[in-house]
C-alpha cells in the first residue's frame, strides 16, 4: 500500500481547550507533515504534544504535533496556515465585546510574530471578539486581505443546523442552513436558504419556531458559556477552524461561510465580515453572493455598519 502523501506545516497559537483540540483535529486528518502547538505557557503545548503523538498508534495518524512553549515561535517558521485561539474566554454575563481590549493586545502581538516568522501563511482567527480581532490582525501582519479570514459563520451555521435538527427530531445531514453577518448580536441567519431534506424550512416549522432557532443560535455561545460556568465552547468551534484550515491546505474552493473582506459584494465594502467565500491555497478566493431576501439583505447591510465602527477603533488597541 502506497504511503500517504503529507504537506505542510498548520501552526495554532494558544493552548487552551479551543487551540489543543484544534491541533488534535488537524493531527488526525492525517494530511499534514507537522501541527505546532504554541503557548506563552511553558511545557503545557509540549505535554499536549507529547500525548498527542502517543495517541498516533491508537488512531492511526502520521503527523507528527510539537509543542512549543514560553511565547517562543520557534519552530513555527514558515508555516502555511495560521490559526489564532489565543486570547481569554467569555465569562457567564459576559458579550464578546467585553474582551476586546485585552484579546486586543494578545492578538496584535501574536499577528505581528506570524509575520515575522511565516510571511507566506493564511491565517485564520478565532479569538473574540470575532470580527474585530480578524480586522486587527491583518493589520497588525500588513498581508493581502484575502490572507486573513475569521471563522464565525461556519460554527453559526452549524448551530443554527443543530437546532433544526434537535427541533424537528431529523439528521443533521438532512438540514442546510446558513448565517452571515457579524459573530455576535448582528448575527444574520439567513432562512431563505435553509432546508429539510430539500424543502425550505418555513414548509416544515411555523414561523414563531424559526424565530426562536434564529434567536437561540443568535446566542449559540453564552448558552454554553452559561451551562459551563467556566470557559466556553471548543469541539465545534474548533471543528470549524479545523475544516478552514483544511481547505486552505487542500486548495479545495470549497465554499464556507467565513469572516472575510468584502469590498463590493451585496452593496457593502471596506469591512470584515461573515460572507459565504470560496476558500483555496491563498485564502479566499473570493466572495460567493448568494440569493437574499430584501430583509435578510438589509440585515446583513446593517451588520456591515455595526461592525465597521467596532473594526475602525481596534487599529488604535
Amino acid at each position: 500500500m502506497a504511503e500517504k502523501s503529507r504537506n505542510g506545516k498548520v501552526t495554532v497559537v494558544g493552548a487552551g481547550f479551543y487551540g489543543s483540540t484544534t491541533a488534535l483535529r488537524l493531527a488526525e486528518y492525517d494530511i499534514f507533515e507537522t501541527v505546532v502547538l504554541t503557548d506563552i505557557v511553558e511545557g503545557k503545548p509540549e505535554g499536549l504534544a507529547l500525548d498527542m503523538n502517543q495517541s498516533r498508534p491508537i488512531e492511526g495518524f502520521e503527523t507528527r504535533v510539537v509543542g512549543v512553549g514560553g511565547g517562543s515561535y520557534e519552530g513555527t517558521e514558515n508555516s502555511d496556515v495560521v490559526v489564532i485561539t489565543a486570547g481569554l474566554p467569555r465569562k457567564p454575563g459576559m458579550s464578546r465585546m467585553d474582551l476586546i481590549e485585552t484579546n486586543a493586545k494578545i492578538v496584535r502581538s501574536v499577528a505581528e510574530n506570524i509575520a515575522q516568522t511565516s510571511p507566506d501563511a493564511v491565517v485564520i482567527v478565532v479569538s473574540n471578539p470575532l470580527d474585530e480581532m480578524t480586522a486587527l490582525a491583518q493589520l497588525a501582519t500588513g498581508f493581502p486581505k484575502n490572507r486573513v479570514m475569521g471563522q464565525a459563520g461556519m460554527l453559526d451555521t452549524a448551530r443554527f443546523t443543530n437546532n433544526v435538527a434537535e427541533e424537528l427530531g431529523v439528521p443533521v445531514s438532512s438540514v442546510r442552513t446558513l448565517t452571515l453577518g457579524s459573530h455576535g448580536d448582528t448575527m444574520v441567519p439567513v432562512p431563505s436558504r435553509c432546508t429539510v431534506d430539500g424543502k425550505p424550512l418555513s414548509d416544515v416549522l411555523a414561523q414563531d419556531r424559526i424565530d426562536h432557532l434564529v434567536d437561540r443560535t443568535r446566542n449559540g455561545g453564552a448558552e454554553v458559556v452559561a451551562l459551563l460556568k467556566t470557559g466556553s465552547a471548543y469541539y465545534a468551534p474548533s471543528a470549524a477552524a479545523a475544516r478552514m484550515a483544511r481547505a486552505v491546505m487542500e486548495d479545495s474552493g470549497a465554499v464556507m461561510p467565513v469572516c472575510a473582506w468584502v469590498d463590493g459584494e451585496y452593496g457593502i465594502s471596506g469591512v470584515y465580515l461573515g460572507v459565504e467565500a470560496e476558500i483555496g491555497r491563498e485564502g479566499v478566493r473570493k466572495v460567493v453572493e448568494g440569493d437574499l431576501t430584501e430583509s435578510e439583505l438589509t440585515g446583513l447591510r446593517e451588520a456591515a455598519e455595526a461592525v465597521r465602527a467596532k473594526q475602525a477603533d481596534v487599529a488604535d488597541l
